[in-house]
């Protein structure tokens, strides 16, 4: 039987049979199938933040710290345009595509371009007149605030186009197609990489920008991709269209995926939240142990993409699944995913662990610095493989249209890291017990993610 898609019942008759592929044979083959391309999109983006931050690193060590205090705001707008938001129009698509009705998921690509363009202009506005307080809540002061706000005045100005580019991938990943996104994706990291590099440091016949180069190559970087994911489901050469001019706007569509996107923004608001806790708390033992953890934080911030890649390469299995009134194929999609989520998280997590400068040189050679970021992997790095299992389910869930349980499972994490934090600060703790604290909140994450999906129902 064919279940409703929204909040609100659709009445209107399938436009085509219910013969995907994805609502057949096994699952793993698919799931990786959709991952790999996923994994190579965010292997290049992690080569282009890691490239980024080399270029900053190369600037001094407060440039790096100004680099570690705007950062959890560059990777909140991603992960509630890719993630949350994504997520949740990928399962409004992937859900109207599984019970036949190819023409309202194409109405919902509209209106979840209209989302996009609404709140990138929401998130622009709020962070170039609010950015310069932000950071010094933070703690940033003197050189490392003025090379952070250097930074922020110029990324946030393109954030229309990352919302555009983010929503406009999840459209096309809802529909079961990873590799357009992802192809795209690939090529925009690449040009952020030549293009900030090139304004940032000033190569060829470029003047040097500094920060403010460096975040110019992003913004530039990111309105290609949006023009491009544009043009192509204009064009109609996808199976979900963007027929914008005959689309006009209507309260049950926007309602499916906000029903879904709006709940899950709560937790990459958790999330950053929960960054900048620590943050703040780091930041009162110095610039050199703010870079080390900084170092420390970006690899987490490039977890959730890794993550992602596997949690969303999900969401068309279990959304077309629920929508074809499958749960019991839904639920083994979650569950699988899950699975390899934590393996590969897992491993990563023991990499930096035994060997953290591997990955700490990268950014810096300052002693002081890499001690302070080998304290943060010994204690953050265990616990990197329960921190996968966590967001893959999180995904999952967003899937099935079911946001709220791993959203609690995220504001349990936060009130262990803001009342550990509390108490840390009042024993003036050394900054390993805060690191400490940080595997702490990615156990109960993940473990508390895990009882909440087992028990909510899909039905």
């Amino acid at each position: 039987m064919t279940r409703p898609t929204s909040a609100q019942p659709d009445t209107s008759p399938p436009t085509s049979p219910v013969t995907s592929p994805l609502l057949v044979g096994p699952i793993l083959p698919k799931l990786l199938r959709f991952a790999l391309p996923n994994m190579g999109a965010m292997l290049a983006s992690a080569l282009a933040a890691i490239a980024e931050t080399s270029y900053v690193g190369s600037m001094g060590s407060p440039a790096l710290a100004g680099m570690a205090l705007v950062f959890p705001f560059v990777m909140l707008q991603m992960m509630l345009s890719a993630g949350a938001m994504g997520g949740g129009v990928s399962s409004a698509v992937s859900r109207a595509l599984g019970a036949g009705h190819t023409e309202r998921a194409s109405a919902l690509a509209v209106h979840a371009l209209w989302i996009a363009l609404a709140a990138g202009t929401v998130y622009m506005v709020l962070m170039e007149c609010l950015g310069g307080w932000l950071l010094a809540a933070l703690g940033g002061k003197g050189e490392a605030l003025a090379q952070a706000l250097a930074y922020a005045q110029v990324s946030f100005l393109g954030s229309v186009f990352v919302w555009i580019v983010n929503t406009l991938a999840s459209v096309i990943r809802g529909s079961g197609n990873m590799k357009v996104p992802s192809a795209t994706l690939f090529l925009v990291s690449i040009a952020q990489v030549v293009l900030a590099g090139a304004l940032g440091l000033g190569w060829g016949p470029f003047p040097a920008l500094g920060m403010r180069g460096v975040a110019a190559g992003s913004v530039l970087a990111y309105a290609l991709g949006a023009a491009y994911l544009w043009f192509h489901l204009a064009s109609g050469r996808s199976l979900v269209r963007l027929p914008i001019r005959n689309t006009p706007l209507e309260r049950k569509q926007l309602l499916d995926i906000l029903r879904v996107g709006a709940v899950a923004c709560l937790s990459p608001l958790q999330t950053v939240l929960t960054i900048l806790v620590l943050t703040r708390l780091v930041a009162e033992f110095g610039t050199q142990a703010l870079a080390g953890y900084g170092i420390g934080t970006r690899l987490e911030f490039l977890l959730v993409p890794i993550a992602f890649a596997v949690g969303v390469a999900s969401v068309p299995l279990v959304g077309m699944a629920m929508g074809a009134g499958n749960i019991a194929r839904a639920r083994r999609a979650a569950w699988t995913a899950a699975a390899v989520a934590t393996v590969v998280l897992g491993v990563l997590g023991l990499v930096v662990t035994l060997a953290p400068d591997v990955w700490t040189r990268l950014y810096s050679q300052d002693e002081a610095v890499l001690a302070s970021a080998r304290s943060y992997f010994l204690w953050a790095g265990p616990s990197y493989g329960l921190f996968g299992l966590g967001l893959s389910l999180y995904f999952s869930s967003l899937g099935a249209g079911k946001a709220v349980g791993p959203v609690m499972a995220g504001t349990l994490r936060l009130v262990v890291v803001a009342v550990g934090g509390a108490l840390l600060t009042y024993w003036q703790a050394p900054a390993w017990a805060i690191f400490a604290l940080v595997a702490a909140g990615m156990a109960v994450y993940g473990l508390s993610t895990v009882l909440v999906v087992k028990y909510t129902p899909w039905g």
